[in-house]
């Protein structure tokens, strides 16, 4: 008997017949003699909606009382998807984070899991039932309720199949896998068949909305093996492996693009030892993530800096640095996007870069900022561009499929 995680995200439990539909695939795992305990998000769009309740009431709700809030999402969730579960003749048990012990660190909406405790889930399992499980929630040290954050469910699910020790976790989604791009921008685009740690964590942090991050961190650092695949039928997923078999002549294996990046621009800033520090220290102490930063000496030990957020981060961005440094002069750039080519087969293919620029230049598309790692290529440009720029580089690295992909059950 093999020991099976699955996590569905909320598009997979929108509604009543989707929960069944669910509870059929559980079943049917269950009754081929397999463990399983089921990760669940908040039904389709359940959190917005209770985000949007409580600004109606106020505009400076407490984190804590945010994560009480939040958090009845998946408990609705996994309470619907236990009773259509015993509806079918299968035994199930439902628990909240905390209730299958998993401990966070205390802090609110963007905690994270410190350990997993499954003893609960364990026995359980052994008495022979289904485990179904909320996710994007934890529970602190003195027994606060915490919550992961956006994408928390996938994290979740790779965290407890590790503590679990599970033989496999499998994340079903509204695609049938992981895309060599979006199949809404590209039709063209082909599912991976299978893809690396690495180049996974690069895409999902690149914008690809396939996994989580911090999912794809846990599945490397605990070899946690990982299927990503459909919940709307039984096609065949994309494997997530610690060394991905190289499709030949692919060097560039996918094409990631984010269309919520701003950049912020600092004109005069003294080039004195400790300003770099003191300028993004004061920026990550509020949690913002900055992402490309391109700094240049001017003339008089001045520099000018630049760097990209998300446009999530640009009103406390702002406020933080007319606050810190009023003696600097500011810019902000709107609506921009990154565009990002992925592939371990870079490192040792010289000129990717180069063909990425002139692909990009031949598209009249102007290179706004550049990043780049061992496996990755990151370009800023106009956002009314990045569709564009994601369809040229696609042809160019010959990603196109030879037939047009079907993406069933993908949402508009």
């Amino acid at each position: 008997m093999a020991l099976i995680v699955q996590k569905f995200g909320g598009s997979s439990v929108a509604n009543p017949e989707r929960i069944q539909r669910v509870a059929r695939r559980v079943v049917e795992t269950a009754a081929a003699g397999h463990g399983v305990v089921v990760v669940v998000s908040a039904m389709g769009d359940t959190t917005d909606h209770l985000i949007d309740l409580a600004r109606q009431l106020t505009s400076n709700a407490s984190a804590r009382e945010m994560d009480m809030l939040l958090s009845t999402g998946e408990q609705v969730s996994i309470a619907l998807l236990a009773m259509a579960v015993q509806s079918l003749g299968q035994d199930s048990i439902s628990f909240t984070g905390g209730l299958a012990g998993i401990r966070t660190e205390a802090v609110h909406g963007r905690a994270r899991i410190q350990n997993i405790d499954p003893a609960n889930v364990h026995e359980a399992i052994q008495n022979g039932k289904v485990v179904i499980v909320a996710g994007f929630q934890g529970m602190s040290e003195d027994g606060s309720i915490t919550t992961l954050g956006r994408g928390g469910s996938d994290t979740t699910a790779v965290a407890l199949a590790a503590a679990l020790e599970a033989d496999l976790c499998e994340i079903y989604t509204d695609v049938d896998g992981v895309y060599t791009t979006d199949p809404r921008v590209v039709k063209a685009a082909s599912k991976i068949s299978a893809i690396s740690y690495d180049e996974m964590l690069e895409l999902a942090n690149l914008g690809a909305g396939v996994l989580h991050p911090r999912a794809v961190e846990y599945a490397k650092q605990y070899n946690v093996a990982l299927m990503v695949r459909s919940s709307f039928n039984h096609n065949p997923g994309t494997r997530v492996e610690e060394v991905a078999t190289m499709e030949q002549g692919k060097i560039v294996r996918g094409i990631a693009h984010d269309m919520n990046v701003v950049k912020i621009g600092l004109v005069g800033v003294r080039s004195r030892t400790g300003n770099l520090k003191r300028i993004f220290q004061s920026l990550a102490e509020r949690a913002v993530n900055v992402d490309i930063i391109v700094t240049s000496v001017v003339h008089d030990e001045q520099s000018d800096i630049s760097f990209t957020i998300t446009g999530d981060d640009l009103e406390v961005t702002v406020a933080t640095l007319q606050t810190e440094f009023p003696e600097v002069q500011l810019s902000v750039e709107q609506n921009l996007a990154k565009v990002s080519i992925v592939g371990a087969g870079m490192i040792s293919n010289p000129g990717v870069a180069a063909q990425m620029f002139a692909t990009l230049a031949d598209a009249g598309i102007s290179i706004k900022m550049v990043s780049t790692s061992e496996i990755k290529v990151s370009t800023v440009v106009d956002r009314d561009l990045a569709h564009e720029a994601v369809k040229s580089l696609h042809t160019a690295y010959g990603l196109d499929s030879a037939a047009e992909a079907v993406v069933s059950g993908l949402k508009e």
